[in-house]
């Protein structure tokens, strides 16, 4: 897994053994999206100025809300949401913060596998109290979820 990131943006890749269609299923299909993520988005879709929500099923993090308002779909290389990072407390009301930008790009190896890469970037115009946090969480999140991406095209 490749890793670059400076203040403002966080940049992962991985090389997964499927091909790009069967990446792009699993990026763009609600129902396979929150099985690897760990979000319920039974009911949902994802396209071009839609919002998509629903509950995280991972441990500890059930009382979060996934809210993404997905930007870009390029079947089968590009899709991009927004969204408010690490907005995990259930007190605060994230809406007046921008949001961060998300894009997953999908290229295929002369091999049959894809090289996926996941950038998110925006993170400097998130609130100075809570940028760092959003960011160091974020980095280890996107680690954790491209390998969990893998793991469910790969199997």
């Amino acid at each position: 897994m490749n890793q670059a990131s400076n203040t403002d943006q966080i940049e992962r890749s991985i090389l997964i053994n499927a091909s790009a269609e069967r990446v792009w299923r699993a990026l763009s299909t609600p129902q396979e999206f929150g099985a690897w993520f760990g979000v319920k988005l039974e009911g949902e879709q994802f396209s071009p100025g839609h919002h998509a929500r629903g509950p995280i099923t991972i441990a500890g993090f059930e009382h979060v809300i996934f809210n993404a308002w997905v930007e870009r779909m390029e079947a089968p290389s590009l899709l991009s949401y927004r969204w408010h990072p690490y907005a995990i407390d259930a007190e605060v009301d994230y809406s007046g913060e921008e949001c961060t930008l998300v894009t997953f790009t999908l290229q295929p190896s002369g091999d049959g596998a894809t090289l996926l890469t996941v950038v998110e970037s925006g993170f400097d115009k998130v609130p100075a109290h809570r940028r760092a946090d959003a960011f160091h969480m974020n980095s280890k999140g996107w680690e954790g979820q491209l390998r969990n991406i893998e793991r469910y095209v790969t199997q």
